[in-house]
Protein backbone atom coordinates (compact mmCIF):
# COMPACT_ATOMS: atom_id res chain seq x y z
CA UNK A 1 0.00 0.00 0.00
CA UNK A 2 1.01 3.63 -0.94
CA UNK A 3 0.64 6.58 1.09
CA UNK A 4 -2.41 7.04 -1.52
CA UNK A 5 -4.21 4.02 -0.38
CA UNK A 6 -3.71 4.98 3.07
CA UNK A 7 -5.10 8.27 3.06
CA UNK A 8 -8.42 6.52 0.92
CA UNK A 9 -8.56 3.83 3.99
CA UNK A 10 -8.35 6.48 6.55
CA UNK A 11 -10.98 8.88 4.35
CA UNK A 12 -13.13 5.77 4.70
CA UNK A 13 -12.81 4.56 7.82
CA UNK A 14 -15.77 6.02 9.80
CA UNK A 15 -14.25 5.42 13.12
CA UNK A 16 -11.52 7.95 12.10
CA UNK A 17 -14.12 11.22 11.53
CA UNK A 18 -12.55 12.40 8.75
CA UNK A 19 -14.69 13.04 6.34
CA UNK A 20 -12.56 13.55 3.24
CA UNK A 21 -9.15 12.31 1.71
CA UNK A 22 -7.97 15.80 2.01
CA UNK A 23 -8.80 15.78 5.98
CA UNK A 24 -7.30 12.17 5.97
CA UNK A 25 -4.36 13.67 3.86
CA UNK A 26 -3.93 16.35 6.71
CA UNK A 27 -4.11 14.14 9.49
CA UNK A 28 -1.25 11.27 7.84
CA UNK A 29 1.14 13.96 7.19
CA UNK A 30 0.84 15.42 10.80
CA UNK A 31 1.42 12.08 12.52
CA UNK A 32 4.27 11.55 9.99
CA UNK A 33 5.36 15.34 10.99
CA UNK A 34 4.87 14.02 14.62
CA UNK A 35 7.30 10.69 14.10
CA UNK A 36 9.54 13.34 12.40
CA UNK A 37 10.06 15.89 15.32
CA UNK A 38 10.26 13.09 17.95
CA UNK A 39 12.93 11.09 16.48
CA UNK A 40 14.65 14.64 15.75
CA UNK A 41 13.96 15.81 19.64
CA UNK A 42 14.48 12.45 21.62
CA UNK A 43 15.90 9.99 18.76
CA UNK A 44 13.41 7.79 19.34
CA UNK A 45 9.63 7.15 18.71
CA UNK A 46 8.07 4.22 20.56
CA UNK A 47 4.36 3.17 19.48
CA UNK A 48 3.28 0.46 21.56
CA UNK A 49 2.20 -2.74 19.67
CA UNK A 50 3.14 -1.15 16.22
CA UNK A 51 6.97 -0.35 16.42
CA UNK A 52 9.82 1.86 17.39
CA UNK A 53 12.12 4.23 15.10
CA UNK A 54 15.05 4.77 16.32
CA UNK A 55 18.00 6.86 15.06
CA UNK A 56 21.16 4.32 14.13
CA UNK A 57 24.76 5.36 14.13
CA UNK A 58 26.37 3.53 10.55
CA UNK A 59 30.62 3.96 11.02
CA UNK A 60 32.83 4.88 8.41
CA UNK A 61 33.97 2.02 6.42
CA UNK A 62 35.54 0.66 2.57
CA UNK A 63 33.04 -0.12 0.05
CA UNK A 64 33.89 -0.94 -3.71
CA UNK A 65 32.33 1.24 -7.34
CA UNK A 66 30.20 -1.61 -8.43
CA UNK A 67 31.19 0.18 -12.06
CA UNK A 68 35.31 -0.24 -11.75
CA UNK A 69 36.33 -2.14 -8.45
CA UNK A 70 37.83 0.50 -6.85
CA UNK A 71 38.16 0.97 -2.93
CA UNK A 72 36.14 4.01 -1.86
CA UNK A 73 35.71 5.36 1.78
CA UNK A 74 32.37 5.62 2.90
CA UNK A 75 31.68 8.27 5.15
CA UNK A 76 30.17 7.43 8.69
CA UNK A 77 25.91 8.68 9.10
CA UNK A 78 23.13 8.04 10.47
CA UNK A 79 19.80 6.22 10.05
CA UNK A 80 16.45 5.85 10.88
CA UNK A 81 15.72 2.21 11.73
CA UNK A 82 12.08 0.36 12.58
CA UNK A 83 11.56 -2.35 14.34
CA UNK A 84 8.14 -3.91 14.57
CA UNK A 85 5.68 -4.55 17.73
CA UNK A 86 4.63 -8.05 19.11
CA UNK A 87 0.71 -6.70 17.60
CA UNK A 88 2.47 -6.21 14.26
CA UNK A 89 4.72 -8.73 14.03
CA UNK A 90 1.75 -11.46 14.68
CA UNK A 91 -0.56 -9.99 12.27
CA UNK A 92 2.29 -10.10 9.51
CA UNK A 93 2.58 -13.98 10.33
CA UNK A 94 -1.40 -13.80 9.38
CA UNK A 95 -1.12 -11.77 6.28
CA UNK A 96 -0.80 -12.37 2.52
CA UNK A 97 2.37 -12.98 1.53
CA UNK A 98 3.34 -9.89 -1.22
CA UNK A 99 4.18 -10.61 -4.96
Amino acid sequence: MRKEGLVEQLASNKASGLESKAAATRALQAVLSAIETGIKKDGEVRLVGFGTFTIKSRPARKGRNPGTGEVIKIKASKTVTFKCGSELKAMAGKARPSK
